[in-house]
């Protein structure tokens, strides 16, 4: 698989880490902070409940990611209007909330100006709203957002069709000469929730080089499903309705009242922004290490492989012309609480598939969710905040084959006072290797050796330490180490 062409922002990332954290030594560690993200959604909202719960889980983050646009669209389940009035409705309920968020945390901007970046895109579906004579507020938008003077990349996160995307391409590549057209292109990052009108396939055949996360073909075939379905054989309480009314919906102020039932699946939409929360996991430029939104890798998926029999609403499935980032498999052992002894255990079943690179940390970020909305009605004193993870070592570690590593989170922080629990693992499949590598020991401490395998090239491997607290609903963060083996 060839890398993606590398961006100013990638160098930067990588130019962040410093050389000494290219060695095993445990002085003066720098760990880089997540950097907030620019983000930029379309919207189908009112085809069905979904996009009006990931909505409000949405401006629950609205201080740690930068919203720059809320764009009213079509889509193959509405293709003959949009709806801004319902953004505007979700915003009045933040509106009234958005004073007792700032109690936990700072940063979450007034109402007024999440309204102003509300826009409607065509009220027409598909391909039929791209070209001449078609730019919206919405495709005028995308297009200023784009061309912002921000060194960082927007995310666009397409909930519904793509044509208001389609438009502000087409505009951009009329508008701008061969030369100028690729350093617009570099800055966007397109998250697509599957092909829900004519224009996405357009848009990855017309713009090879656009960075475009997509599960093409029918749903059954989406890892973006990873967030709603039950697994055969797992215990999935978080995704129940009990659930759902207990934690978010019933007792949680105006936005919790507005979170609607489930009708077809809950927040399909969500894996688009999961990503971009900064949870330590370092995954939304790299979308082949994994984190909340799911995992993926740079390739021409084969077509059969795509489900294109399957439902897709009507939108054709066409054969992929380009690599695209897109569904990755992940097996995974989730670990269950130990009632004696050690206080995790590793689970008899595992679970191997695409959806499984969601819903693997799907427990995690359904209590942080919930925690969230406990923000919009208590004080900081009733309500949880999840830990502060870090590091007694660089992010990047180098050691040779067959030597000692020591993995260390101390100086790891709650701010509530909370019991902290810890989980060291290794992540194989982002590495490359086929199996998970064993500690040497308890992988429930705080700090863990293992010894390095022999290997016979260089490898690259992803060692994850994921730290819960024991408060109500217990919150997780993770830092990751990058552990380079040299044989």
């Amino acid at each position: 698989m060839a890398p993606w062409p590398a961006t100013a922002l990638i160098l930067a990332l990588i130019a962040a880490w410093p050389a000494a954290a290219m060695s095993t030594s445990t002085s003066a560690p720098v760990q880089p902070a997540e950097p907030r993200h620019r983000l930029l959604v379309l919207t189908d909202i009112e085809n069905e409940p979904d996009d009006t719960q990931s909505l409000i889980r949405l401006v629950l983050y609205a201080n740690v990611i930068d919203i720059e646009g809320l764009v009213a669209t079509t889509s193959i389940h509405q293709r003959g209007r949009v709806s801004p009035g319902s953004i505007h409705h979700i915003l009045d309920l933040y509106a009234r909330v958005q004073p007792n968020l700032l109690l936990h945390e700072p940063g979450f901007p007034d109402a007024a100006q999440l309204k102003a970046k509300v826009r409607a895109g065509a009220p027409v579906y598909g391909m039929a709203a791209v070209g001449e004579g078609h730019d919206t507020p919405g495709s005028d938008l995308l297009i200023e957002r784009i061309k912002a003077d921000d060194p960082r990349p927007l995310w666009v996160a397409v909930w519904g069709g793509a044509n208001t995307l389609a438009q502000a391409l087409h505009r951009l590549r009329a508008s701008h000469d061969a030369d100028a057209l690729p350093g617009l292109l570099s800055r966007l990052r397109v998250y697509a929730i599957s092909d829900q009108d004519d224009s996405g396939a357009w848009i990855r055949r017309e713009f090879p080089e656009l960075f475009y996360i997509v599960s093409p073909g029918g749903y059954d075939a989406a890892t973006w499903r990873g967030i709603m379905q039950p697994e055969p054989g797992f215990d999935h309480p978080e995704l129940s309705n009990d659930w759902i009314a207990r934690h978010i919906q019933q007792g949680h102020g105006p936005l919790g009242s507005a979170y609607p039932d489930v009708a077809y699946g809950v927040e399909g939409d969500t894996p688009s922004f999961l990503s971009l929360i900064p949870n330590g996991l370092h995954a939304p430029e790299h979308p082949d290490w994994g984190g909340w939104g799911g995992r993926y890798e740079l390739r021409i998926p084969a077509l059969a492989d795509t489900d294109p029999d399957g439902f897709t609403g009507g939108v054709p499935v066409l054969a992929e012309t380009r690599p695209i980032w897109t569904n990755a498999i992940d097996t995974y052992i989730p670990y269950e609480p130990g009632r004696y002894g050690r206080s995790v255990v590793r689970g008899a079943r595992s679970d191997t598939g695409y959806r499984t690179t969601v819903w693997r940390w799907r427990a995690a970020f359904q209590n942080d969710f919930a925690a969230r909305m406990d923000w919009t009605i208590l004080g900081p004193a009733e309500a949880n905040h999840p830990p502060q993870v870090r590091l007694a070592h660089p992010q990047q570690l180098r050691v040779r084959a067959g030597e000692r590593l020591t993995l260390s989170a101390a100086g790891t922080t709650d701010p509530d006072g909370d019991s902290l629990q810890y989980l060291w693992f290794h992540y194989p499949e982002p590495g490359g290797q086929d199996r998970a590598w064993d500690l040497d020991g308890a992988e429930n401490m705080q700090t863990v050796r293992l010894l390095a395998p022999t290997v016979e090239r260089p490898q690259q491997a992803h060692f994850i330490v994921q730290v819960s607290d024991r408060g109500s609903p217990a919150l997780t963060r993770y830092r990751r180490v990058i552990v380079n083996v040299e044989p």
